[in-house]
């Protein structure tokens, strides 16, 4: 709808700009009608932002931000440009020009459903703490939900009684035509009144980009806190209004109004499954969380995360759980994802521990089990390769071309010609290498393990461009689960040369502890770390996002994976250090022409050609 010149000259005499800057940045005046204060769209100590009232601008000298009071909200609030002239317009109590009758009837139909929805969500918010509806406040604060956030997110509840919500809006003036449009009451397939849409449900109100309430979510109680189910079937456990004229469910985030101010401060955004995970987040200090609405993330929800997010890369952080649900939810997500992708906009991903989510993992553990992990999340390109590739045996050139192919399709439905020819060539390095180990780690196609079996040829899901100190950790997390394997792995685990220093301390230590008593367990031998002052580097070595890396490495890994996954990863590593030896000695005899030098180079370049 175009906005008349007129109507946004007078927007901007109405509003003052260090008033509306004033509620988002803590300002000083610097003389007359200019102001100062530390700039919000990049980080810094020493103020540099500035904004003069008479001139009706701002400036900042660190990062080159400028414009007006409408660019600023459009800016800082994330919002488009209509949105941030109907959000100073609310403010200045001046009313947006509507163009047709047409418009004016929408904008107040629209304005209407918004107050409805506003006074139903008090209502539910004051149902939560009637006497007789103790059970449903009791069921909150016993999972982790203080009152004060309950009061953040306007949480409620819808008691059994499924006319009074009714009665209420009907008081307020509301027709059962807005009621049904809203969503809070649907019309009875019997000819009768129509009645309440939740139901003895925890009430979640969502809320647009402007924290406007567009709907409502509803978790059903537990089984022992509500009336028994007459007909035996059990209602869903999460029920969302249907879309309608404010409120579509495939293009709105819950927790969206708060993640895009933190976006803006530059929080990291977190993709989670379920309201109380955004709520737990959010009271851990990560108020970028947000949730999709009953569906799996949407192509639109992703171009809404990039929108979010001021920086250059964008870089939202998916998080499941480390579940094969938890995987095939990450597929789905990175299917929608690839052919939206563009330069410098992605995604990364994060594993929660098997079982776990988000609330329950901060309550348990701690804000910092959480942060560990979202820290750890691995890059797009990434979990596509350890999707493809995991514990897999690619043994023949059938199984080798069946994954080339695999891989291929996957860059192709990249539409961004740039980011798919670096995607294709990422794979095709990764193929070569990976491959590449994989002849080095075995000696020719009748090489045997000690058993007499032939060495798999096997992947592990691994990034091949995993840093090296992960790789180690990779090692030594699979001796520490899986300690019988130490008659077979001992002597090549004791030749390893890990540079950080307490990682080969802990090598070390494994080695001697082992070295002493071979029939340990994996409890038996982690407890003997534990005591020798290890706890900190086991938390870095046993954890989801290694494993997400090496899935042999886990507890429960198949036995064939194990000692396969540890070769190639050894292997790789064997290989790695003699060449660096290799360059080294190059190096020396460059400097110092001797014979000692000339003798080791040539000791390393053959140790070489026999592997």
């Amino acid at each position: 709808m175009a906005i008349s010149p007129r109507f946004l000259s007078d927007l901007r005499d109405r509003v003052t700009l260090s008033d509306i800057v004033g509620k988002r940045v803590a300002l000083h005046r610097a003389g007359g009608q200019e102001f100062k204060g530390c700039c919000p769209f990049h980080q810094e100590k020493t103020p540099s932002f500035t904004l003069n009232d008479d001139k009706q601008f701002y400036h900042c000298f660190g990062c080159g931000a400028h414009g007006d009071v409408i660019g600023f909200v459009m800016q800082h609030d994330n919002l488009t440009f209509m949105e941030a002239v109907e959000t100073l317009a609310a403010t200045a109590g001046m009313e947006v020009p509507q163009q047709s009758r047409e418009d004016v009837a929408q904008a107040k139909k629209q304005k209407d459903l918004y107050a409805l929805l506003d006074d139903a969500a008090r209502w539910f918010e004051t149902r939560l703490y009637d006497p007789g509806n103790r059970d449903a406040r009791h069921y909150m604060q016993e999972r982790g939900v203080s009152d004060a956030l309950m009061a953040q997110f306007r949480v409620g509840y819808a008691p059994n009684d499924g006319r009074s919500l009714r009665r209420h809006l009907k008081e307020e003036g509301y027709t059962d035509t807005q009621m049904i449009d809203a969503g809070v009451i649907r019309p009875s397939t019997r000819g009768g009144e129509p009645y309440a849409f939740f139901r003895e449900r925890i009430i979640f109100p969502v809320t647009d980009r402007r924290g406007r309430i567009v709907a409502f979510g509803g978790r059903i109680l537990p089984d022992h806190l509500r009336t028994p189910d007459r007909d035996g079937n059990k209602p869903p456990k999460y029920l969302n209004s249907s879309d309608s004229s404010l409120f579509h469910k495939g293009r709105m985030l819950f927790g969206e109004s708060h993640a895009r101010y933190a976006a803006g401060e530059g929080q990291d955004l977190i993709v989670v499954e379920g309201y109380l995970d955004v709520m737990a987040c959010f009271s851990a200090g990560y108020r970028g969380a947000v949730a999709p609405l009953g569906t799996a993330l949407t192509e639109e929800q992703i171009v809404i995360l990039w929108k979010m997010i001021p920086a250059k890369e964008k870089n939202p952080v998916i998080c499941f759980d480390g579940d094969n649900a938890g995987r095939r939810a990450a597929a789905r997500a990175c299917d929608r994802i690839l052919p939206l992708l563009q330069p410098n906009q992605s995604a990364l991903f994060a594993f929660l521990p098997e079982g776990q989510d988000p609330d329950s993992l901060i309550k348990v553990q701690g804000r910092q089990a959480f942060e560990k992990i979202i820290q750890n999340a691995i890059p797009l390109v990434d979990f596509l390769w350890s999707d493809l590739t995991g514990g897999q045996r690619f043994d023949t050139p059938e199984s080798k071309a069946g994954l080339e192919i695999a891989l291929e399709e996957v860059a192709l439905k990249i539409a961004d010609r740039t980011v798919q020819q670096y995607y294709r060539r990422t794979f095709k390095d990764r193929l070569y290498q990976a491959f590449r180990a994989q002849n080095l780690s075995f000696k020719g196609k009748n090489s045997k393990d000690k058993k007499g079996q032939k060495s798999p040829a096997m992947l592990v899901g691994r990034p091949v461009f995993a840093g090296d100190n992960m790789r180690y950790q990779i090692l030594l997390a699979t001796i520490i689960n899986h300690p019988h394997i130490f008659d077979r792995i001992g002597e090549s685990l004791g030749s390893l040369k890990i540079p950080n220093e307490r990682l080969d301390l802990l090598r070390q230590t494994v080695l001697n502890i082992l070295g002493r008593d071979a029939g340990l367990d994996t409890v038996a031998l982690q407890d003997h770390l534990k005591d020798q002052g290890f706890e900190s580097e086991l938390g870095a070595v046993l954890s989801e996002a290694l494993y997400t890396h090496a899935g042999f490495a886990r507890p429960e890994a198949d036995e064939e994976k194990i000692l396969s996954g540890w070769q190639e990863i050894y292997g790789l590593m064997k290989k790695k250090t003699a060449e660096n030896e290799y360059r080294s000695a190059v190096r020396a005899l460059g400097q110092d022409c001797n014979k000692a030098n000339e003798e080791r180079m040539m000791a390393l370049y053959t140790a070489s050609q026999c592997e």
